[in-house]
């Protein structure tokens, strides 16, 4: 037996895995991983795979980068842990000031929780308790876009849109209202993203002049909606959105828990649209991928509807057991050190450049529909008619068999139902890119060879897909 093998049959008599119908582990080899170097991830057999999804999204600067694992010894040998009720400690001090100083003007107060659904939560139950705070309880809606992703925590899944994650809990969620997306994705031949996005505006237009009374915020996705296949739209609509949030007094909710931290190119999506939302929720790469925290900065007017006498009762009464948890902070400190001292930014725009010009000939591909960029993003959609844009059936596990390949090859390509997507470590090489370039065209050429075999029920949702 391999030591492969041995983690393996270990793993599978204990464990039950994230977004996995364990089943599929029957066929499917589970890949247990030893260690990490940069953009690679090693198995206990020795083989090697390149990172290419970032660990879902997570890491930027590498795996067991020396200058957050420094960060990181240093702090423990201080302080692990403190409850963050009635007590403080310098790295969490030192965040939050970085943290406001990086983000848009007037973003004040950082609040801490442990992972991006809790933000959203954060988020969510702030809005609503500001409203009832200054006297509107009747504020209590929440807008969203179609087919966005928000988390998986119950009202994270509320405001979210993707059928495979909410379908089966539909019996728990918040009464949300749900406008269209701009996913440029479906823009008529010939029109630009902007020009798209514009005329996709109409609708949340539309929703705001006839609900704005009972709506305590939007909540969006800015620029890429992620879990929902990485279906992007222009910066014009954000701007849009600021605007008409304004107008109608209802609060704006930033997501930027997977863009944020130079995924789109800026460090904020938000920047790109010149705006400030009212609430900016982040995490995932603000560790560098180490460990859980979240970061949701807000307004200090939306802090002083809270700032009161104890027996008013409007205090936020939120808490989690590790809020700005030391060893997290500490992480999150040198993360932000790498950003500032090796200028990445701007070293990403080559590297985005990289990622276009290698796979620019996919979108010759008779089964590719879409190759679509927003900075270190890049997504390739693979269809079953070209023309249509018709979608393979879900049952067909497309994307599947390009993850099957690539792990092969030594590549992990997670895909997102039949987008298969590169989102990788900001430390990969040019030659890296071309090399998950090559073989997520292997893999596209393998996955589209047969033609559609599944027949798919009437009135089946077209918009299942394997999770990412």
């Amino acid at each position: 037996m391999s030591l492969n093998d041995h983690w393996m049959q270990r793993d599978l008599a204990v464990l039950w895995h994230p977004c996995t119908q364990m089943k599929d582990h029957e066929q499917l080899p589970l890949v247990p991983i030893k260690r990490g170097e940069g953009v690679w991830l090693e198995d206990f057999d020795g083989k090697r795979y390149i990172d290419a999804v970032s660990s879902w999204w997570v890491n930027v600067f590498g795996h067991a980068n020396p200058r957050i694992n420094q960060r990181i010894k240093d702090q423990v040998d201080q302080l692990e842990h403190v409850i963050l009720a009635g007590f403080s400690h310098a790295p969490v001090v030192e965040l939050s000031e970085r943290l406001v100083k990086l983000t848009p003007a007037g973003l004040d107060r950082v609040f801490y929780a442990d992972n991006g659904s809790s933000c959203i939560e954060v988020a969510l139950k702030m809005s609503f308790h500001y409203w009832l705070n200054v006297g509107q309880p009747q504020k209590k809606r929440f807008v969203t876009l179609s087919n966005s992703y928000h988390g998986e925590t119950v009202a994270a899944m509320s405001v979210g849109d993707v059928s495979l994650f909410t379908d089966t809990y539909k019996a728990l969620l918040l009464d949300t209202l749900k406008v269209p997306s701009p996913d440029c994705f479906y823009r008529p031949d010939g029109m630009s993203w902007e020009e798209h996005s514009r005329t996709m505006f109409a609708h949340m237009e539309q929703c705001l002049a006839e609900h704005h009374q009972e709506v305590a915020a939007v909540i969006v996705e800015p620029l890429i909606q992620g879990a929902g296949g990485m279906r992007m739209y222009h910066p014009i609509y954000l701007k849009l959105l600021r605007e008409a949030c304004d107008r109608y007094g209802v609060h704006l909710i930033h997501d930027e828990i997977a863009v944020g931290f130079g995924r789109t190119g800026t460090m904020f999506a938000c920047e790109q649209a010149g705006i400030r939302p009212d609430f900016l929720c982040l995490s995932k790469a603000l560790t560098g991928g180490y460990l859980p925290l979240a970061a949701c900065l807000t307004t200090d007017t939306i802090y002083q509807a809270f700032y009161d006498d104890y027996s008013t009762l409007r205090a936020f009464l939120h808490s989690h057991s590790y809020t700005g948890n030391p060893l997290a902070c500490a992480a999150a400190l040198a993360t932000l050190d790498i950003f500032e001292q090796d200028d990445v930014i701007e070293a990403n725009k080559a590297l985005a450049a990289r990622m276009a010009s290698a796979t620019a000939h996919l979108a010759d591909h008779a089964h590719v529909a879409e190759v679509r960029q927003t900075g270190m993003a890049l997504a390739v959609e693979m269809v079953q008619d070209k023309a249509s844009k018709a979608a393979y059936p879900w049952q067909e596990r497309r994307g599947l068999k390009v993850y099957q390949h690539a792990l092969t090859r030594g590549a992990l390509l997670r895909p997102l139902g039949s987008v298969v997507y590169f989102l990788p470590p900001y430390v990969i090489t040019p030659e890296q890119i071309d090399f998950l370039a090559e073989v997520a065209s292997e893999g596209i050429d393998i996955a589209t060879r047969e033609s559609v075999s599944v027949a798919v029920p009437s009135g089946a949702r077209v918009d299942f897909r394997d999770p990412g």
